[in-house]
């Protein structure tokens, strides 16, 4: 292991325990608060809503920070396309729900969400950035990163504009309100978050190879920055 690593991977040490403590703990009070049945969407202001809220701005500021930062730096970049493949089950998933009734069609690829996709690539392109290190250029890692978020961002405009709140467009039924029972919450709380994170992460990542402060996916580039990348920063 070179030193570049070495150093990378000194960094990544603190972010694991607290990351791993503060997420256990959000995944129990978030299940806790639905199972109770005190995340409505009913209410002024709609509890829900206001989870959501918090939700999402957690994870940017996760991104955006210097947890973010320091995983940024240390995470192979590889896996950080390969983790935001958990959405290709979480898609499936989804889907059954939609057929079982509890979620709404629009919510599902067989309606407008084709986040699908985003998952499906990033297994792919993950696996092939591990096997062809250095010959995945890297600004196909951004377009797929760009392609992701905005597909993200779709279902999420998508899931507000179907809860029974003034701002439902979507009338169909069922209303988006599964999302507020245990287990269910975690799709929306824990899941998206993750993967707005993920992606935040994603672009600092690729950042930093263009600036030369993180060590390169590529075992040609771990020294120096691929010219390719000079356009991202």
């Amino acid at each position: 292991m070179d030193h570049g690593f070495q150093r990378a991977a000194h960094l990544g040490e603190p972010v694991r325990l607290p990351a791993l403590a503060g997420g256990a703990l959000w995944v129990g009070v978030t299940f806790a608060a639905a199972a109770s049945g005190r995340l409505r969407f009913d209410t002024v202001p709609p509890t829900m809503g206001v989870l959501l809220i918090a939700s999402w701005a957690m994870a940017l500021r996760l991104g955006l920070g210097r947890t973010g930062s320091r995983l940024a730096q240390s995470t192979p970049l590889a896996l950080l396309v390969l983790v935001q493949a958990f959405r290709l089950p979480l898609e499936l998933l989804m889907h059954r729900a939609y057929g079982e009734g509890l979620m709404p069609v629009q919510m599902s690829f067989s309606g407008r969400n084709f986040d699908i996709v985003t998952g499906t690539t990033a297994l792919l392109l993950g696996v092939a950035m591990t096997a062809w290190r250095g010959r995945v250029p890297p600004r196909l890692v951004l377009a797929w990163n760009v392609i992701g978020t905005l597909l993200l961002a779709n279902v999420l405009v998508i899931a507000l504009l179907s809860a029974p709140t003034p701002l439902r467009v979507f009338m169909n039924e069922p209303a988006n309100v599964w999302i507020a029972h245990a287990p269910w919450v975690w799709l929306a709380t824990v899941f998206v978050p993750a993967a707005i994170a993920g992606h935040v992460i994603i672009f600092r990542r690729l950042r930093m190879e263009a600036r030369g402060v993180a060590p390169s996916s590529s075992r040609t580039a771990e020294h120096h920055p691929s010219p390719e990348l000079a356009g991202v920063a």
